[in-house]
């Protein structure tokens, strides 16, 4: 912004203008003192204005991690959330009758979903990711006993399938260089598991583990605790990204639910 700078006070406020035949006539353009207060004033109003022409984006205001979550909850569909705007497809969740076998698939290529997160924010290619190191949201181990515990009971545990696979595949490749698509990933992937995700959990437990609650459904401390410090660091690794990054990011919401919705289909397999 152009500053202001005030006349001197020996300056005379006004000049006579003289002008001869030949004379063209002179623009004078009169600068007056501000005062500090008047010029915050200034400052404050000029912010405002640019503040009101920008664009802003649905939970912009909140932190970058509100709008991940007003994307991915208008993803879901109508039954599923009040903000959801898919039509539902298939059976509702009550109706659903799973097996054993299909759960397990499940359980499987989840595993190797989680595993490919976790290593890669342990390898930390890009500094960002050592920031989701240790969070407490970590899945692999969890899993690792519960299919140790299916494999006591006598259930043969399946090698992973073509959704799992094809998932961390492409995860792994996505965050050898785009951070922000990884990062969205790696979000729903915690997030969607730590709330619908659990929802399910119960479900398939009421209908053929005898109500079992497995360790895949277990934190260990608080869980919305955790949930709040992923949360904090997810919005300090967005201040560092252009708009273009999180626009980037937010896009590529669709992907992650498209391949988490070919897992958990398993479950009815």
């Amino acid at each position: 912004m152009s500053s202001i700078t005030p006349i001197s006070s020996a300056q005379p406020l006004f000049k006579k203008s003289q002008l001869g035949a030949s004379q063209k006539p002179q623009a004078h353009f009169l600068s007056m003192p501000i005062s500090p207060k008047k010029s915050r004033m200034v400052v404050v109003a000029a912010t405002t204005a640019a503040e009101k022409g920008k664009k802003r984006y649905p939970g912009e205001a909140k932190g970058f991690v509100e709008e991940m979550r007003f994307v991915a909850m208008k993803l879901h569909t109508k039954d599923q959330a009040k903000e959801g705007e898919k039509e539902p497809q298939g059976q509702p969740l009550a109706r659903w009758e799973p097996s054993v076998e299909g759960y397990l698939r499940f359980l499987v290529d989840s595993k190797l979903v989680y595993d490919t997160l976790e290593r890669i924010v342990d390898k930390a290619a890009f500094p960002e990711y050592a920031e989701f190191k240790n969070t407490g949201l970590e899945r692999s181990e969890r899993l690792a006993k519960d299919l140790e515990w299916f494999k006591e009971q006598g259930h043969a545990i399946p090698e992973p399938s073509s959704p799992g696979i094809t998932y961390a595949q492409y995860v792994e490749e996505l965050s050898e260089k785009d951070p922000p698509a990884f990062i969205c990933h790696f979000y729903n992937t915690y997030f969607a598991h730590s709330a619908g995700g659990r929802m399910i959990g119960r479900k398939v437990a009421e209908k053929i583990l005898n109500g079992k609650e497995l360790e895949f459904y277990k934190w260990e401390g608080e869980l919305s605790q955790l949930l709040q410090n992923v949360r904090d660091k997810l919005n300090r690794v967005a201040e560092n990204w252009s708009r273009e990054e999180k626009d980037h990011c937010l896009e590529e919401t669709e992907k992650s639910f498209k391949f988490s919705g070919e897992i958990l289909r398993l479950v009815l397999s």
